[in-house]
């Protein structure tokens, strides 16, 4: 699937590895203007790379003439992500419905430990007719 980038995505320097309906996964490598002290990537970092992954996933899964918006975010913080390395995100669906989509985006460090996990709600804009 291809989509357009999108212009914050592409400022952050977020990498789309693969898309499917099922799986998106995503790639951010930490650099020193997204963090905050010391040397690690700022939480608002986390949820928007999250937020764009999860959208992307919702896109996958659009109608003809849909589009998306986040109506929803949680953010768990569980380790700091250091200035060099690089975030990898991995969201799958925890539903898929016909006005609402739900997503799960796993954020992992260099290293493979777990370092946020973030659920966002997406609305399914409908086209107009």
């Amino acid at each position: 699937m291809q989509l357009d980038p999108l212009p914050f995505a592409k400022l952050m320097g977020v990498s789309i590895v693969s898309v499917a309906p099922d799986l998106v996964v995503g790639e951010l490598k930490v650099r020193e203007d997204l963090c905050t002290r010391p040397n690690v990537l700022h939480g608002g970092a986390y949820m928007a790379f999250a937020d764009t992954i999860g959208a992307v996933a919702t896109v996958a899964n659009l109608k003809e003439g849909e589009s998306t918006t986040t109506i929803e975010s949680k953010t768990n913080f569980f380790a700091a992500i250091p200035l060099g390395d690089t975030a990898r995100a991995e969201c799958t669906a925890l539903h898929k419905g016909r006005t609402t989509m739900v997503w799960q985006t796993k954020i992992t460090r260099g290293d493979g430990r777990l370092a946020a996990v973030v659920t966002q709600t997406q609305l399914v804009l409908k086209g107009r007719t």
